[in-house]
């Protein structure tokens, strides 16, 4: 099968066996790579005192580091760069696997975590449940779960393309610095589009795999939707150890609706007015990207008052048709007995 998303850190972890199943434990070279980015590693005007630290902690990532030593820094934005990845690494340390770091950090309800830590989480756990996947549609819809998307509704289909790709090619046309001269010159750019990916080209994503520039087609009854429901299914498999079956539905039409989770923040709301029988306008509807049909393959698993009933999920885009799908909805807000 061929390998992807190596800038997750994946093959920087420790895949082991806990009594909660498979794990992905954490490393000190797992460590080391954060340490290795931009807002991190030392520049050529970094003080010696920077660099001392960051030399201490790249031999040894879990190293205790006082707050004097973040005092000594003399740029006081190294200081706060240091205070916040200390902090997430002191999360990742205390929890021992990735699972469980980011399990906690909703559970916790921890709050100033920068999102791009915890889509890197994402990132990672997500690269774990599509192992061996040959389906480049498949690894591709696995994308939505830690890189927002811009949505494209063409002709009745629903297109969803890399967000930062797209703004990319807005600003530069690709073309890096040079383009965004052109463009500031209001000069015309060569006109790029990005691929769809379809079962007849989707072997070829796996070329292309970290540059982000194919386009999912989240269409009802077509693949990208299903390869989509394959991925949050694997995904509340492995965190969770419950199985459920996804399927997409063009409608809710349930006498006795009980349950719902948006799968974002805008189908959140969405789904909460319409089960609170709210008015919503046209417009707002027109956002509703797509409905889904979650049930349990285990009835045992869910709060008694749930049992045998299915929860409605949902996808939708913000006003800007911006597409910024939260994996964590699943993970907190499911009904299961545990947590009854």
């Amino acid at each position: 099968m061929p390998d992807f998303w190596r800038s997750s850190g994946y093959h920087l972890l420790d895949r082991r066996a806990t009594p909660s199943g498979p794990r992905l434990g954490l490393t000190d070279d797992f460590l080391r790579a954060y340490l290795r980015r931009p807002e991190i590693a030392p520049v050529a005007e970094s003080c010696a005192a920077e660099r001392a630290l960051h030399a201490e902690l790249m031999e040894n990532p879990r190293r205790a580091v006082a707050e004097a030593r973040l005092q000594e820094l003399a740029d006081p934005d190294a200081g706060d760069n240091y205070r916040t990845l200390l902090a997430f690494r002191d999360r990742l340390v205390a929890a021992g696997t990735i699972e469980d770091a980011y399990l906690r950090l909703f559970l916790d309800q921890a709050t100033g975590m920068p999102h791009l830590f915890v889509d890197q989480l994402a990132h990672v756990l997500t690269r774990h449940v599509l192992d061996g996947a040959g389906d480049g549609i498949r690894v591709r819809a696995g994308e939505l779960m830690f890189r927002p998307q811009s949505v494209t509704l063409e002709e009745g289909a629903i297109l969803a393309a890399d967000q930062e790709t797209v703004e990319m090619y807005a600003t530069t046309g690709g073309f890096g610095s040079l383009g965004r001269l052109v463009v500031e010159a209001q000069t015309r750019l060569r006109t790029i589009e990005l691929d769809v990916l379809t079962e007849e080209n989707q072997a070829g994503y796996f070329r292309r795999d970290e540059r982000h520039d194919t386009v999912l087609d989240l269409t009802f009854a077509r693949p990208g939707l299903d390869a989509l429901c394959r991925v949050l299914e694997a995904f509340v498999a492995h965190m969770l150890g419950v199985g459920v079956s996804i399927q997409p539905v063009q409608r809710i039409d349930d006498a006795r609706w009980v349950w719902h989770t948006g799968l974002d923040t805008e189908s959140s709301r969405l789904l909460n007015d319409l089960y609170n029988g709210a008015e919503v306008d046209e417009e707002r509807m027109a956002r509703l990207l797509s409905l889904f049909r979650l049930e349990f393959a285990d009835a045992s698993m869910t709060r008694p008052d749930i049992a045998g009933r299915p929860v409605y999920l949902a996808l939708a885009m913000t006003e800007s048709k911006t597409l910024r799908l939260k994996p964590q909805n699943l993970l907190v807000n499911l009904p299961l007995a545990a947590r009854a």
